[in-house]
């Protein structure tokens, strides 16, 4: 009666691990549909609670600021749990919320089409579309840029939030199903809300920021990788992108970005890096990629456009393949008989 039971328990998980492979592959087609919800963005609402306890308990203090990033992650890992709790006998249900999830918490769509946007504003020379442009895609001052600095902020901003906004949503929700997929979307929004090296948040947000940095260690790394691997497909060179991300990857301040950025110039064959301006604060950052080569064109930015939703249907798959060996290598792996069970 024990491997009976063992064998259904078994039977079930490996059913909901193909489930969640599925819904994230369904998840990433209504993403590619539809894109970001428009109105009414649960993300919207999880920054306006997590605003409400910054009001409650903010201090200039490391320790309230952990208290910040708990307090503000325990509603949606509660959810998260709630949901795959709830859906753990019914496949069919958890592929659906996975899917749901995803689509909330991936934003490939929005971001490959505002790469495209500012791609065609640079080929029309028209610099004012292009600056009003760029705060979509990061907090960079662009008054004053130039087309190339324009072009490198938005060449930054999509490899650094491919890995953010959809790769490593993907990785967690392959780990961690719904509850992977929120805590980590929760805790990237913390780190863009309070983890800043700002007078403000120079204690208080170092929580949020160690922990985005933690959570996308690992897809910051795929990315890259799959980045190495597309960069035929915009002209470039697979090994000479990852000798670039291997040369470059450290000169950047983030432990993270510097390895998709890097890619990113490897890849395009464009210079990054230099120095960024955020109102009144001033970041200055190693350059990625070849002395040699230009700061990122029109052509360039386009080519990084594509690269975000190459790199994030790539990852995806991966997911939905990898979840998929493991339910079969679970389906194949005998059931142990316990001991006094008939022979």
């Amino acid at each position: 009666m024990d491997a009976e039971r063992r064998g259904v328990h078994r039977s079930r998980r490996r059913s909901l691990l193909t489930a969640r492979g599925l819904g994230l592959l369904l998840g990433l087609a209504v993403d590619a549909a539809w894109g970001d919800p428009e109105r009414h963005h649960p993300v919207a609402w999880f920054g306006a609670w997590s605003s409400t306890v910054e009001r409650w308990l903010y201090s200039d203090s490391s320790a309230r600021g952990v208290a910040h990033t708990a307090l503000s992650l325990a509603p949606v890992a509660v959810l998260g749990l709630l949901v795959d709790t709830g859906t753990r006998r019914h496949p069919l249900l958890a592929m659906a919320a996975t899917a749901l999830t995803t689509w909330v918490c991936v934003g490939a769509r929005s971001l490959s089409r505002e790469g495209r946007l500012l791609a065609a504003a640079l080929a029309s020379d028209d610099m004012m579309a292009a600056r009003q442009r760029l705060p979509h895609l990061c907090g960079r001052d662009p008054t004053g840029l130039d087309g190339g600095e324009l072009g490198r902020a938005t060449v930054e901003s999509l490899a650094e939030n491919t890995a953010d906004a959809a790769v490593a949503s993907l990785f967690w929700g392959s780990v961690g199903g719904v509850t992977g997929l929120l805590v980590h979307r929760g805790a990237n929004t913390l780190d863009a809300m309070v983890g800043h090296r700002t007078p403000r948040y120079r204690h208080f947000g170092t929580a949020a920021a160690r922990l985005d940095d933690v959570l996308d260690w690992v897809p910051a790394r795929v990315t890259a990788a799959l980045a190495c691997g597309w960069a035929p497909a915009v002209g470039g060179s697979t090994w000479n992108t990852a000798r670039t991300v291997l040369r470059d990857a450290h000169d950047h301040p983030s432990p993270n970005g510097g390895w998709c950025e890097a890619a990113w110039a490897g890849a395009l064959g464009v210079q990054l890096g230099g120095a960024n301006v955020y109102g009144e604060r001033v970041e200055v950052r190693g350059l990625l990629g070849s002395a040699s080569h230009p700061r990122p064109d029109a052509v360039a930015v386009g080519r990084a456009a594509f690269l975000v939703t190459a790199v994030t249907w790539s990852a995806g798959l991966v997911s939905a393949v990898c979840l998929g060996w493991l339910a079969r290598a679970r389906a194949q792996r005998p059931v142990r008989r316990g001991r006094g069970a008939d022979r």
